[in-house]
């Protein structure tokens, strides 16, 4: 069966646009717990977009109910987990044409620089490596479209505000508040590099 109705057992990872300051840690985190080898955010199941200067945002799979993916692929490539959702690639089949990219509505799914087949999120085992790293909890595992979207208006809500917030701060050249913001987030950050390339390096010694 190339698709199964899991609405019910559906989970997946999604943003806060308005905590994300488009970092890319979550990229990173996802390429070491692969496996890559190297940081290399194409290789990442979890791709951020950065919509500067206040809005950057990360996409994943949302394991959708009746995948476009999975019926878009002329190569019967992608199915779906019935208990889950999640999608299951077989990298035997995939020819990597791209097809399945341009069905998803939600930039879920890509194709690996390297390897030249298509990957998606898997929610490592239950527990996402992206949404434990992510230095401002930007991400968080939800079960519907409309809770994704949910985060996603709020923040669009608040967009023009911050905005105006932002052009004043730059204006009054009142740069001390910005810098002890950006202070502690390179600390947040810096934290959470420091464990992801130990947890590299720790990898690369075993291979």
């Amino acid at each position: 069966m190339q698709s199964a109705k899991t609405e019910q057992k559906r989970k997946f990872v999604s943003v806060d646009p308005g905590k994300c300051i488009g970092c890319g840690i979550c990229e990173y985190a996802c390429t070491v717990e692969k496996g890559e080898g190297v940081w290399n955010p194409i290789r990442s199941r979890i791709r951020v977009v950065r919509m500067a200067p206040v809005f950057n945002f990360a996409l994943s799979c949302r394991a959708c109910s009746d995948a476009k993916c999975v019926k878009a692929c002329p190569e019967r490539a992608i199915n779906q987990s019935e208990s889950t959702g999640l999608l299951i690639i077989d990298d035997a089949k995939c020819k990597g044409c791209d097809w399945c990219v341009q069905a998803c509505d939600h930039g879920g799914i890509t194709i690996h620089a390297d390897t030249g087949k298509a990957i998606a999120c898997d929610l490592c085992q239950g527990e996402p490596k992206c949404v434990e790293a992510c230095p401002e909890e930007a991400l968080e595992i939800v079960e519907s479209d409309e809770a994704a979207d949910k985060l996603f208006n709020e923040a669009l809500e608040k967009l023009p505000t911050q905005t105006e917030q932002l052009t004043t701060t730059v204006k009054n050249k009142d740069w001390k508040p910005l810098l002890a913001k950006a202070e502690k987030r390179s600390e947040k950050v810096t934290e959470k590099l420091q464990a992801l390339n130990k947890k590299a390096m720790a990898q690369k010694q075993k291979q």
